[in-house]
């Protein structure tokens, strides 16, 4: 393809070389680049690309494109152009902003894929990884190719690959989504996180449709306010077109002040007041629950008043998308959750083991009261910790809605990264009272604060594992470690059987 026909759209300052080479690959990491190739050396938070050039026209890149001045944390204002070996040898493009210029570029490389499918993002603080994985169950059973690209995987019709974040980079992104048309896909749904919306990662992408779930305590880490995060959240319905649909959730404060500015049309749901699609919870078990929907009732294998609000998501997003009402009823009663989203393991001496994402204030208070709803007769035990060199501010409050909900609290270590576990320990007890101490127990090491809970838990009750979810690793420094807990939890188990 031709250089000039990848970069129409990327904001170009300045070009020296031949604007129409032959481009083989497009590329943000110099590690991958090889001969025939254009580099985009993007300007990152931490890191900046420009300092990879060198590397990239040493291992042959065709053309590279950059910034003409520094951003984020950088030092330096200015960057000299590469020198090539010989005046032919490559080509140099400036543009304005390296993040939507190679974004750009990978939609236009890619042949536009998102405008050849049905694209539908989500965005909030809970429910996203849910969400989508309903709705690509939902349209699977209906019959069509479907794309996926979540948190715990991304699908190209059947096809599983490993993601790295919620919202991956530009290239990786649109060679998914190229992936998806080649194999016939129509649909693709996606998480939208506030972290690749700043960083204009979804740049170039033609959404039919975008969900808002909810938002509270989370990223604050990187966004700095809570302010900065909703504004982040907002840019992706203020960037939507006019064909499409934005689906908000009008419970949620937060939700009109989503599509204040979009030109899309907006639909609501509601879970407890008047809305275009509304939602009842009738009847619930560890077995699911039955919802009233619109008037009409539906069993579904899900549990709790947030999934209630993710099943609505789904339900409204279907009718959306021009899914008749009935076959949208239908499917949702054969939807499961996703992997490590109140997933139920049964054990000995009538334990209930439940693992949960939940790893922010809002979700582990959803999950908790869940519980405490479908067996309030049972004790609730509170397993959990919080992520190393991440948002610190959420942890005394995660502690505190621990404190409020449970009977009993284990303190124990998530994904500490480069943080002594004991250090976050800390900071969560901040949010307990003195009494609270007392149902509280501290075991930096998970395994063992999961073997402990489990054998001194007495007949009957309900163990809540938060914050690893679909997870099976366990970061320690910077070390990825394998982890597991459902193996944990069926090991313990068969030790409790013994006893």
């Amino acid at each position: 393809m031709k250089l000039s026909e990848i970069i129409r759209d990327c904001g170009v300052v300045s070009i020296q070389g031949n604007p129409d080479v032959e481009i083989r690959a497009l590329t943000n990491d110099s590690r991958r680049v090889q001969p025939g190739d254009l580099f985009v050396a993007v300007n990152g938070c931490g890191n900046d690309g420009r300092a990879y050039i060198d590397k990239a026209v040493e291992a042959g890149a065709a053309a590279v494109m950059f910034e003409s001045t520094a951003a984020g944390n950088c030092t330096e204002n200015n960057f000299r152009p590469p020198v090539w070996k010989t005046p032919s040898a490559g080509t140099t493009i400036i543009v304005e902003n390296s993040r939507r210029a190679v974004a750009m570029a990978a939609d236009a490389f890619y042949g536009h894929p998102s405008g050849k499918l049905k694209l539908v993002g989500i965005t909030g603080t809970n429910g996203k990884t849910t969400t989508v994985t309903l709705l690509w169950q939902m349209f699977r059973h209906l019959g069509y190719e479907c794309g996926l690209l979540s948190t715990i995987a991304n699908y190209v019709g059947t096809r599983r690959s490993e993601t790295a974040n919620t919202t991956s980079d530009p290239v990786t992104l649109n060679s998914l989504l190229a992936g998806m048309v080649e194999a016939g896909c129509e649909y693709c749904f996606m998480e939208v996180s506030s972290i690749g919306v700043e960083q204009q990662r979804i740049a170039g992408l033609e959404f039919s449709a975008a969900i808002f779930s909810n938002l509270t305590h989370d990223h604050l880490d990187y966004h700095g306010t809570f302010a900065e995060y909703l504004r982040c959240k907002k840019l992706f319905f203020d960037g939507l077109g006019a064909s499409a649909a934005a689906i908000i959730n009008l419970d949620d404060k937060h939700g009109e002040v989503m599509v204040q500015n979009t030109r899309a049309r907006v639909v609501g749901y509601s879970c407890r007041g008047a809305a275009d699609h509304t939602a009842r919870i009738l009847e619930e078990s560890f077995e699911g629950m039955l919802l009233r929907i619109d008037g009409r009732e539906v069993w579904t294998r899900l549990i709790g008043a947030h999934n209630a609000y993710n099943l609505l998501a789904v339900y409204t997003t279907a009718l959306v998308l021009g899914v008749p009402s009935d076959e949208a009823l239908v499917a949702l009663s054969r939807l499961e959750s996703a992997a490590g989203r109140l997933e139920v393991l049964r054990g000995p001496r009538d334990l209930s083991v439940v693992i949960d994402y939940a790893h922010t204030p809002d979700a582990l208070e959803n999950v908790l009261k869940t519980l405490r709803d479908v067996a309030p007769e049972r004790q609730l035990i509170c397993l959990f910790g919080c992520g190393g060199d991440r948002d610190k501010t959420k942890r005394p409050e995660m502690g505190a809605v621990a404190a409020r909900l449970a009977d009993r609290i284990v303190l124990t270590s998530d994904n500490s990264r480069t943080e002594r576990t004991e250090d976050i320990l800390e900071d969560i007890k901040r949010g307990l009272t003195p009494a609270d101490f007392a149902r509280t127990v501290c075991i930096a090491d998970r395994r063992e604060a999961i073997r402990t809970a489990l054998l001194l838990a007495p007949n009957g009750a309900t163990l809540l594992l938060a914050g690893k979810g679909h997870e099976t690793y366990q970061i320690l420094g910077t070390v990825k470690h394998h982890f597991d807990e459902r193996e944990i939890v069926l090991e313990t188990f068969k030790t409790l059987e013994t006893c």
